[in-house]
Formats: structure tokens, C-alpha cells, sequence
């Protein structure tokens, strides 16, 4: 990887108040760190920094840093992490990894295919992309910006293992060899695509239904006992209750009356 020149300058303002005065001036807040360095705020032209971004293939970029006012004239660095705004795109902020040029880096490389699978071409397989980026080691200079694998050879069933992968001298492949990244799958029928979405769909509806039959139905447990109860607890309260309650009132107030008739044959 051919190292770009870039300029930076020491960053003053910090936070989150001194970071929107930078975008607002037309420079981007970053950060650099090292294994035998201290991490240092930068901030960057956006522009100089999107202009290089948009020329390289992927954002894994290998940078000659100069710094302003910086005693060392140059840094190595390699482009870390980019975060950019969800909705313009815009660079928010930039991390920078600095590094040695006789140490190796680890890093993570984008994959992309070259060809057109035989199985694809042929049978109406699909190439389906397991592994979009994997993780390489090697020294900055030798470091890949992509992966190229072809891909042209697969036919239905077979895949691009990652041990498969034969990167440039001086490069290494990190990882489970085993891992598939490329394969090839056979194509679905719409009957397949009829039947899945069916089973799918179907258990979550009968569930569904059924529930509601159970929390409705005149036969579910409880339902009835409570129907039961309603017609016991209205005859409780109703009219035969209250037309007995009138002959008990008066069957009280005959012995009042009898005693009351009993004092005065006594007084005569």
C-alpha cells in the first residue's frame, strides 16, 4: 500500500462544542495513537481528507502525516476507523493509527470477486458472499487497499474457503481456514419460496387463532362456572327476595299490637 501525503494541525478546541465549530469551519476533529506515542488531537481539512478518501478503492489508507509545528517532519499512519453522518455522509471524525514501517499491522481488507461463477452462469445457482472483509497481516507497504478472489470455477454446492485464499508475498491471512467466504448455493424454486414463507407464516397464525378460541369459548374452563353464577347471584337480588321481606315486618308489628290491648284490659 503506497503511503498519501496529508497535512493535519494540533487541535485546540476539544468536546463536543469545539468539535461542531471545527465541521462548521471546514475541518474534521481526529486523533492519533501509537503503541510508543501518546494519542494527539488533530484536526483535518475536510476536503483534502474527502478528496483522498474518494480517490481510494476502500477507507484503509496509508498515510505520511504531516503534522504543523511537529518536530518530526513525517509519521506513518494508517486511516484507522472514518465515522460519517448517517444522513449527509459528511466525515465526522477521524481515527489514525500510527505505525512503523519494519513492524507488521493488522488490519481488515474488503473481498471482492472477479468472474462469474460457472454454477451462476449455468445452473441459476446463487453467489452468495459469506465473508465481506477479512483480516490480513503484513507491513504497511505491503498491505492490500482489496482482496481479489475469482470466482469463475464454482459450481453449485462449492465454496472459497478462507485458507482457499492465496493473498500477494508477504502478506497473511489471519483466521479459521475452515471459514467459507465465497459459495455458491442452488437456486430456489417458488414452490420452495411458497412453502417456506407458508411454514413460516402458518404456526404463528394457528396460535393465534387458537388463542382467541380458548379466551371466547362458552366451553373454555372458568367461562361457564362464571355464567353459572351470574344467573345465582341476579336471583339473589331479585323481586321473590324482596316481596318476603314485607309479611316479616308485619308478623312483628301483630305481638306489638296484642300486648299493647293486654295493658289496658289490666288497668280497667
Amino acid at each position: 500500500m503506497k503511503a498519501v501525503a496529508l497535512s493535519a494541525f494540533p487541535r485546540a478546541l476539544s468536546r463536543r462544542a469545539g468539535a461542531k465549530r471545527l465541521r462548521a469551519e471546514g475541518r474534521v476533529p481526529a486523533v492519533i495513537y501509537g503503541r510508543q506515542v501518546k494519542p494527539q488531537n488533530l484536526e483535518i481539512n475536510r476536503k483534502d481528507l474527502e478528496n483522498l478518501i474518494h480517490a481510494s478503492v476502500a477507507e484503509n489508507l496509508l498515510v505520511d502525516l504531516a503534522v504543523e509545528k511537529d518536530p518530526r517532519p513525517k509519521r506513518l499512519a494508517l486511516v484507522q476507523e472514518v465515522q460519517h453522518h448517517a444522513l449527509s455522509g459528511k466525515v465526522l471524525h477521524v481515527d489514525l493509527h500510527e505505525v512503523s514501517e519494519n513492524e507488521n499491522v493488522t488490519i481488515m481488507v474488503p473481498v471482492e470477486t472477479v468472474g462469474e461463477a460457472t454454477g451462476v452462469k449455468n445452473s441459476g445457482g446463487v453467489l452468495e458472499h459469506v465473508l465481506f472483509k477479512i483480516k490480513v497481516r503484513a507491513l504497511p507497504k505491503d498491505l492490500p487497499e482489496v482482496i481479489h478472489v475469482d470466482v469463475s470455477h464454482l459450481e453449485i454446492g462449492q465454496s472459497i474457503h478462507l485458507g482457499d485464499i492465496k493473498p500477494a508475498p508477504g502478506i497473511e491471512v489471519l483466521g479459521d481456514k475452515k471459514i467459507s467466504v465465497i459459495s455458491v448455493a442452488a437456486p430456489i424454486t417458488e414452490a420452495q419460496e411458497a412453502a417456506e414463507a407458508a411454514a413460516a407464516a402458518g404456526p404463528t397464525e394457528v396460535e393465534m387463532i387458537k388463542e382467541k378460541k380458548e379466551e371466547g369459548a362458552p366451553g373454555a374452563p372458568g367461562a361457564k362456572g362464571a355464567a353459572a353464577a351470574a344467573p345465582a347471584a341476579k336471583g339473589a337480588a331479585g323481586a321473590p327476595a324482596a316481596k318476603g321481606a314485607t309479611p316479616e315486618k308485619g308478623a312483628e308489628k301483630a305481638p306489638a299490637a296484642a300486648d299493647k290491648g293486654a295493658e289496658k284490659k289490666q288497668k280497667k
